[in-house]
């Protein structure tokens, strides 16, 4: 019979308990309350993403929701001289395509926000300047593709047509056709396979070129009644003749005309189980939907000021006046400060800035077995195993990346825990495979802490793209928590 003392000894010499780290579906964790909730905000975001078919269309929706939440136009507010105090709501546009939001909080500004920033351009064809081209009484949308696609992916579907065009005196006419059931929907067409032992003989790569992404839109020639001799476009014809008619266009405003080609058609449940959303755009109005519902619904008066950003050019760098590499963010926080401290310097600004926190509230992909030869199984995110955090994006060697520090990644798991959000780790794929980066690197510049949070994807940068509910649920919690911590 073994003696107290022997017991004692057996004991100290078991091995410590381990906690293994298992990326396992989340389902099971939500009780039936949550999974109500879970539903009723992935029908909401159908509903956006079905809506949203363009950044100028996403940004209007979201400042809608944002004025019907209380947020108030911050440059109106500084005409006014209006000073801002703990708890206000302000909002502050660039040129109709990317919104900052922000809810004051209790601390001064040069302490930092609580930021989290999405994109809400996605790749699509964009109509060239003069777009209107006959080719045998055939009349097409001279197109140039807009971020990383296959362009083979965006031939013989339904295709929708979405823009402005702004007229020589000035005034905006917006334009969609191809989303009610009613309308026409246009198309791009592709070889027969009878015909194509050619083009299938060559690389998918060079299989499809960017110039003959010509969409088809019209095939029948003017009215005998309405011919002009002069003219030997005779199709073109007639559809200058409907665009007067409608919209008043005449062919030269064209050139100050912004007309986008994207898929037509409504995101929709996929699966028989209804456990994912097909539908165009996800990346990155998935995280863009997430983040301002989060911005609006996070309770009470922060400490530290909230805000939300969503902008405009990620996938074609960042560039330009509406990108993140823009002095936007930066005006805008200046802005902030000259509103809130009753003495503005430069010196608040950039404390406030490098002292923020920020979720880049960014896509990823997620791992596909049907593509497992690209694919790194135990870091990259699967579906519905929660909101995935990125701690690098990059190419190869890290190139182009931001690399949240360790320490910024415990506070934001820590948050996550604390919330019950359930969340993974993940990375694009295999290192020596390709790469991507997001709008983190822009920020990071700053000096603030950041790291990309988001929802994994099937097919991403494809016409439909494929998240998880779940997943989709799990970023809005997340952001939602990062706000009220």
């Amino acid at each position: 019979m073994a003696t107290k003392k022997n017991t004692k000894k057996a004991e100290e010499k078991k091995a410590p308990a381990v906690n293994l780290w298992k990326r396992e579906q989340g389902w099971d964790k939500l009780d039936e309350k949550e999974l109500k909730q879970l539903e009723t905000y992935c029908d909401e975001y159908i509903q956006f993403l079905s809506k949203a078919k363009t950044e100028r269309i996403a940004h209007d929706i979201a400042l809608d929701m944002a004025i019907k939440n209380g947020f108030e136009n911050l440059d109106e507010l500084n005409k006014e001289g209006k000073k801002l105090k703990p708890g206000m709501k302000v909002y502050r546009s660039c040129y109709g395509k990317t919104l900052f939001l922000a809810q004051i909080g209790k601390e001064p500004l040069e302490n930092g926000l609580n930021l989290v920033g999405a994109h809400i351009d996605c790749p699509r064809l964009d109509a060239k300047p003069f777009p209107l081209v006959e080719d045998d009484k055939l009349l097409f949308i001279d197109t140039h593709y807009y971020g990383g696609i296959k362009k083979y992916q965006w031939t013989t579907i339904p295709l929708a047509l979405h823009g402005v065009v702004f007229k020589k005196d000035g005034t905006k006419v917006q334009i969609s056709i191809g989303e009610d059931p009613s309308d026409p929907v246009l198309t791009i067409t592709d070889l027969l396979p009878h015909l194509g032992n050619d083009q299938a003989a060559k690389p998918l790569g060079t299989a499809f070129q960017g110039d003959a992404l010509n969409v088809l839109i019209a095939s029948r020639p003017v009215d005998k009644a309405k011919d002009d001799k002069d003219i030997g476009e005779k199709t073109k014809l007639r559809i200058l003749l409907m665009l007067k008619e409608k919209y008043g266009i005449e062919e030269e405003d064209f050139a100050s005309a912004e007309l986008e080609i994207v898929p037509a058609g409504p995101a929709r449940h996929l699966g028989l189980d209804k456990s994912m959303i097909l539908g165009y755009g996800h990346d990155d109005r998935v995280c863009a939907f997430a983040t301002i519902k989060a911005m609006f619904d996070a309770k009470g008066i922060p400490n530290r000021t909230r805000a939300a950003v969503i902008c405009d050019k990620e996938e074609i760098g960042s560039y330009g006046q509406t990108g993140m590499d823009s002095t936007f963010m930066e005006n805008t926080v200046a802005e902030l400060v000259n509103l809130t401290q009753d003495t503005y310097s430069d010196l608040q600004v950039r404390r406030a800035l490098e002292r923020s926190n920020m979720l880049s509230a960014d896509v990823c992909a997620l791992h596909d077995p049907a593509f497992g030869d690209v694919s790194s199984p135990n870091n990259m995110p699967k579906i519905n195993c929660g909101v995935a955090l990125i701690k690098y994006t990059g190419s190869r060697g890290k190139g182009g990346s931001s690399d949240a520090s360790a320490e910024f990644v415990s506070q934001v798991r820590k948050i996550f825990n604390d919330n019950k959000v359930i969340w993974q780790m993940g990375e694009l794929g295999k290192v020596d495979v390709g790469g991507g980066g997001t709008i983190a690197l822009y920020l990071a510049r700053y000096g603030m802490n950041v790291i990309d949070c988001g929802v994994g994807l099937f097919s991403m940068h494809a016409p439909m793209e494929t998240a998880g509910k779940l997943d989709v649920y799990m970023a809005y919690k997340a952001y939602k928590a990062f706000y009220e911590a």
